[in-house]
């Protein structure tokens, strides 16, 4: 196969086909001689916060010599960044060739794997072939039955936090989420928790004490923001000092605490990391699509907030950047999330909404969010297409001189900054 090919096989099955349980999994791996195995993983699971966290962490640990995998979910602009080796994509070729190798394997399977099934295969002997010192490796959804959970002895799981989001899946509840989250503790084995919801804190707590696994926490309480602006944020943490981060948004410092908490623990089990390599990996890593700018005139800026916790960060961090200001919002959502209170959080932040469909069979027509907005006293107009939507919204930016925000969906992000304004 090449790799258009590869891609086809790929995604040939329908990203809702999801099948729980990690038996498929276990028997392709089986069938490729299970190269997990012979990895070693920091693995990560939360309902927000897991991109930032496996970003900076994967940045200081490539700064401090080990060669590392980093596979991650969904991709932003290309399939192709799912799966890195020190910061770099796995290149076309090499899907193609990896990919051929587990077809017929996964085709000789009565049970066949699912699309996410098939892609943590493929990553898992990329990173077994470029003999990869640690992966960090982010869960798909969930934890328990996530295909990532067929991995046996993490060198730490690690837990950012919980909040109510792929109920129908993972439960009504955040005790539920909290039990499906905490199933990649495994026995014996070091879990860091990010979170500070308390019902969350108490399953996941038991959960590391029953298997005999050291419990640790972010102390968040030693965190303080000495300055937060358009170009990075200044913070200290405990005992280090004025360290600094490039990724903004007002809880960029939290997912940060949360990385120096697990530096610090794998530093406890073996790990090499000096602080100079802390503090160069933490400024120099990057993450799309988290409030990040994309367009300096007008200021634009995107983030891939969707959910109810992820969409309180993104509003409380246009408040610390743009005072009182309101800002124009490009936007769109899909259907099956809480676009009510999405909604109603924007109706803070939002003078204008220009409001578009995502290409994804699960989004809510453009006219159906507008209407839902406007209710919330936001000036809301649908288009039909997100190039229209973005045109007219950056002119009325422009002229209005207000900050234009795009959040609500991760999939406009490729498509949006590809259009020619």
């Amino acid at each position: 196969m090449n790799y258009t090919e590869a891609l086809e096989y790929i995604h040939g099955i329908s990203w809702c086909f999801c099948k729980p349980g990690l038996e498929r999994i276990t028997e392709l791996c089986e069938r490729l001689g299970n190269p997990q195995n012979d990895l070693k993983f920091i693995h990560v699971a939360g309902t927000n916060g897991k991109g930032s966290f496996c970003s900076m962490t994967s940045s200081i640990l490539r700064r401090s010599g080990y060669k590392t995998g980093l596979y991650t979910s969904p991709y932003i602009r290309f399939f192709n960044e799912r799966m890195c080796v020190d910061g770099e994509p796995i290149s076309n070729d090499e899907l193609a060739e990896i990919t051929t190798y587990v077809r017929p394997i996964a085709d000789a399977m009565t049970d066949k794997p699912t699309e996410f099934e098939l892609i943590t295969a493929v990553a898992f002997e990329y990173f077994k072939r470029h003999e990869c010192d640690v992966v960090v490796l982010e869960a798909g959804m969930g934890g328990r039955l996530d295909s990532t959970n067929v991995i046996r002895e993490p060198l730490l799981s690690v837990i950012t936090g919980i909040a109510l989001d792929h109920t129908a899946f993972l439960g009504d509840t955040v005790e539920k989420i909290a039990a499906e989250k905490a199933g990649i503790i495994k026995d014996a084995r070091p879990v860091l928790f990010g979170g500070d919801d308390d019902c969350a804190r108490a399953v996941i707590k038991k959960a590391a004490l029953c298997g005999g696994s050291e419990y640790f926490e972010v102390e968040h309480s030693k965190i303080n923001v000495i300055s937060a602006d358009l170009d990075g944020t200044d913070f200290d943490f405990g005992d280090r000092k004025n360290v600094h981060i490039s990724l903004l948004g007002l809880y960029q410092p939290r997912n940060a605490a949360a990385v120096l908490s697990a530096v610090d623990i794998l530093k406890k089990y073996g790990f090499d990391v000096s602080e100079d390599a802390v503090r160069a990996g933490l400024s120099e890593a990057k993450w799309q699509a988290r409030f990040e700018i994309i367009n300096r005139q007008p200021l634009t800026v995107f983030d891939g907030a969707h959910n109810p916790q992820g969409i309180d960060s993104a509003v409380e961090s246009v408040k610390q950047y743009f005072g009182n200001k309101k800002v124009y919002v490009l936007t769109g959502v899909l259907a099956d999330k809480d676009y009510l209170y999405i909604a109603a959080k924007l109706s803070e932040i939002a003078d204008k909404a220009f409001v578009m469909t995502p290409d994804n069979p699960r989004a809510l027509a453009a006219s159906d969010y507008a209407r839902t907005l406007s209710e919330n006293g936001v000036d809301a107009k649908p288009f039909d297409t997100l190039a229209e939507a973005y045109r007219t919204a950056s002119k009325a930016a422009s002229e209005d001189n207000v900050p234009l925000v795009c959040l609500g969906s991760l999939y406009t992000y490729s498509e949006l900054i590809n259009i020619e304004l």
